[in-house]
């Protein structure tokens, strides 16, 4: 594995650093505060964001993510680019609390749009994937509910019934991400289509419009504290939803290899852009361990911060090493051959940067506590992704599965 990045891949880096330098960090401050004041029902999105959106797309910085080349309709041309020369720019977009968006390459949009990109019908594709490829829409995705252990998606019990020609929806979801962005217009929702089949062939994905008939958020919900807006995530009742069976993503019962396909990039994805968070969170943690003084010593020299450095330096730098290889398996071997290094990052990159974040935060003192500096909110969005695409515990257990298989004993006809 050369993880030196390719000659593209570095001309990506080195456009997207100085824009996010030029042209995102000196609004960044300014946005964050705007949205963080924004109360539930009031979100809004400040223009300087499509400004900015503007200026990414006409620099060619747009929809990177895509692992393969993609003519939009009105819109410019994805690069094309692989997982493993995708994640070095996600991790620089990491350390932006809205460049990812800005790129067009933020969370659920990019898994929603990898779905309809691959199994969407061309209706699909022309009605919601060309609009949030141009960035003129934003998208949510519906899988978890309140009143199951959604860890085990089998336990779904919202429905998406077959009834002649329609497809009715029932149920509720929750931390439903995007629901709450006001250029929200689709809701992709996962939900039980027929619990006699196969458990991994029993629920279907279907397009929702977000003023679909039935289509209520009942309310938004804080992160720890954090709104989040103006995206925001939200539980979401679906009461008698009927659409048109052309609303079904694929084929109904085929959900299951729709969301293994979804997750897996994106879990890559998510793990790249919490590494820059991390470094950004450690560079915080140095200037001030240099900059301030306590009992007549450099914060640096006090109370084993530098062996806190040292190791917050290698868990980064081991983290970022088993990301890339779980990004090259994935370009060079699929989702079934990546399937172990995928959950494996899962576990370690939260953790990891949870660790960081933290002993930054105590660094700090009070101030890491504050909004004066993006640890708190750094700190949530590590935490919150120990839980967010299949907790450390399921992880753990593809791993454990993973490693124990050559070893399980042979059955009653065979050697022992």
């Amino acid at each position: 594995m050369d993880f030196a990045p390719t000659p593209r891949a570095q001309d990506l880096l080195t456009r997207i650093d100085r824009f996010i330098r030029d042209q995102i960090e000196p609004v960044e401050e300014a946005y964050l505060r705007q949205v963080t004041a924004q109360r539930e029902g009031e979100f809004a999105v400040p223009p300087v964001l499509e400004q900015l959106k503007a200026k990414a797309r006409d620099a060619g910085l747009w929809n990177l993510f895509l692992p393969q080349a993609v003519e939009v309709p009105g819109g410019p041309t994805s690069p094309g680019l692989p997982n493993a020369d995708y994640a070095i720019l996600a991790e620089r977009m990491g350390r932006s609390a809205i460049a990812s968006e800005v790129f067009n390459c933020s969370a659920p949009d990019t898994g929603n749009m990898e779905v309809l990109l691959h199994f969407g019908s061309p209706a699909q594709q022309e009605r919601w994937l060309h609009p949030l490829l141009r960035g003129e829409i934003r998208s949510a995705f519906c899988m978890t509910e309140p009143d199951v252990a959604s860890s085990d998606a089998t336990n779904m019990r919202a429905t998406a019934i077959v009834d002649g020609d329609e497809i009715v929806l029932n149920g509720r979801k929750w931390w439903s991400t995007g629901i709450g962005h006001p250029d929200c217009d689709v809701l992709i929702f996962m939900g039980l289509t027929d619990p006699t089949a196969h458990r991994y062939a029993q629920h279907s994905m279907v397009c929702v419009p977000r003023d679909a008939p039935g289509v209520t958020v009942e309310r938004m919900l804080p992160t720890m504290g954090f709104l989040d807006g103006p995206h925001g995530h939200g539980e979401v009742s679906f009461d008698d939803v009927r659409l048109p069976l052309d609303a079904v993503i694929g084929t109904p019962g085929g959900a299951f290899g729709i969301a293994q396909a979804r997750l897996g990039p994106g879990r890559v994805h998510h793990c790249m852009r919490l590494i820059g968070l991390a470094e950004l969170a450690l560079e915080h943690a140095c200037r001030r361990a240099m900059s301030r003084t306590a009992f007549g010593k450099p914060l640096a020299n006090l109370g084993g911060n530098r062996e806190r450095i040292a190791d917050a330096r290698m868990a980064i730098d081991q983290a970022r090493l088993l990301v890339l290889q779980a990004a090259w398996l994935l370009d060079t071997q699929g989702l079934q051959g990546a399937l172990g290094a995928v959950s494996q990052i899962k576990v370690v990159v939260p953790n990891m940067a949870q660790g960081v974040i933290d002993m930054a935060i105590q660094l700090h003192g009070g101030g890491g506590l504050s909004d004066d500096f993006p640890l708190a909110g750094a700190w949530t969005m590590a935490r919150s992704l120990r839980l967010a695409d299949g907790p450390d515990e399921v992880h753990r257990g593809v791993v454990a599965r993973l490693e124990l298989a050559p070893y399980k004993p042979a059955d009653a006809g065979g050697a022992a």
